[in-house]
């Protein structure tokens, strides 16, 4: 990853905060705190007359040209697409963050999103090497090491396995949010947050191959290796390997897409997404890690010491607010809708509360939707917004009890030398006119 200090006026104005300070001055953060009181959280009993407006006059609304006349055919389009008044929902890069596309990051767009499951062709993709484009007939899945019987699959082989199974899991990378350990960089949820994606996998416990093996009582490490021009590896420990991960060949009912590892991935729950190995030709059992380049001088996190805390596998419990954020202003007073979505690589997400006033006040949101381990949550909060300053802030708490911790909390342990594994709280600035800023309270 790029250096997360570069000058101002190299970042591209769409992509920087618009804030020239990394955190506020107390006297802002209490004029902002102050004027919070005015957005009341809408209860469960109506929202306050004249918030939402009437049903127009259908008298004097015209009749629309869409329904005189016959659409496009359907299978215009044999692959169905989004609607051409979506074409700015898609993923995006930050140009200077890497040197090429061959080895980019494309962001979800978070903010545009709703629900739990991402998009197929809205995944954040992270390449190292580029896209490989892997004939699945010459496809091949090599086992050996410390196993019985070293083992070799093809893709058939994979997809008659028994006990196949479909499993909705979150995919983070461990450098998300890594841009803003020294302070507010980046004005989007898109870019602060978007190295992450939601779907449902299909494919087949990892157990089940290993076991097909073999692994020998002295097999205590996995190495997975990938088939793209980077040949991506990681250890896994055993205990991992024999427990939530899978081999997955299909994401969200359909194959895998190239960018996400077709034919066949690696899939490791709740841990950082470097480890989810792609395009995977690979498995050796040994028995100890085998110290890869992305395990010693990668995915390691530098403390102020100058020590450096290795195989930090969990991505611990984080939120954000997707709206209202910098890319989804607010644009009416009256009611409105808070969301976001909220994880934790530890198990479900119990409980999210959201501040209107930088953390004065905390009402706990609504979770709707599917909610279970190691998978994206949604929340909702209904608030009514007079046009006052807001500070927005979400904090997530999951079932092991642990609690988001503010970006202040985690430099105070880990400095901020590190661009990994921050999971601090992130403060939104909503202006009277709606406009809202990446900022911190200081």
């Amino acid at each position: 990853m790029s250096d997360n200090t570069l000058p101002d006026n190299k970042q591209p104005p769409a992509d920087r905060a618009r804030s020239a300070e990394p955190s506020l001055s107390r006297r802002r953060f209490l004029a902002a705190a102050g004027l919070g009181a005015g957005a009341a959280v809408v209860g469960a009993g109506p929202a306050r007359a004249g918030s939402v407006p009437g049903a127009p006059d259908p008298n004097i609304v015209p009749v629309p040209g869409w329904t005189k006349t016959l659409g496009a055919p359907v299978n215009a389009n044999p692959y169905g697409k989004p609607s051409k008044f979506e074409k700015d929902v898609v993923r995006r890069e930050v140009t200077w963050l890497t040197a090429s596309s061959e080895s980019s990051v494309s962001f979800t767009p978070l903010y545009a999103l709703d629900g739990t499951i991402t998009p197929s062709g809205l995944c954040f993709v992270r390449h190292h090497g580029g896209e490989a484009e892997i004939d699945p007939d010459k496809y091949r899945l090599m086992i050996h090491g410390m196993v019985d019987k070293p083992l070799v699959f093809t893709l058939e082989d994979i997809r008659r396995m028994p006990g196949r199974v479909n499993r909705a899991y979150f995919l983070e990378c461990a450098a998300n949010s890594g841009m803003e350990w020294r302070g507010a960089q980046l004005n989007g949820c898109q870019f602060t947050h978007g190295m992450i994606h939601n779907v449902q996998y299909t494919g087949v416990p990892l157990r089940t191959l290993l076991d097909m093996a073999g692994v020998k009582p002295k097999g205590k490490w996995v190495l997975a290796e990938g088939a793209d021009a980077a040949v991506m590896t990681r250890s896994i420990p055993i205990e991992k390997a024999l427990d939530d991960c899978l081999v997955a060949f299909g994401m969200n009912g359909e194959a895998l897409r190239p960018e996400q590892g077709y034919p066949v991935r690696l899939v490791v729950p709740g841990w950082e997404g470097n480890m989810w190995v792609k395009w995977l030709r690979r498995l050796k059992v040994g028995d100890q890690p085998w110290q890869q380049r992305e395990e010693t001088s990668k995915y390691t996190d530098l403390l102020a010491d100058g020590r450096s805390r290795r195989f930090t596998f969990i991505m611990d419990a984080k939120s954000v607010v997707t709206n209202p954020s910098p890319q989804a202003p607010l644009k009416q007073k009256g009611a409105n809708v808070l969301t976001g979505v909220a994880w934790s690589g530890r198990g479900a997400i119990k409980r999210v509360d959201v501040t209107l006033d930088g953390g004065r006040n905390w009402t706990t949101a609504r979770i709707e939707g599917p909610n279970t381990s190691r998978a994206m949550t949604r929340f909702y909060l209904d608030f009514d917004w007079a046009g006052q300053e807001l500070m927005v802030q979400s904090r997530a708490m999951d079932d092991t009890g642990y609690v988001q911790p503010t970006k202040q909390e985690l430099r105070a342990i880990r400095g901020t030398n590190s661009i990994y594994h921050n999971n601090g709280i992130q403060t939104w600035l909503v202006r009277g006119n709606g406009e809202t800023e990446n900022v911190e309270v200081g």
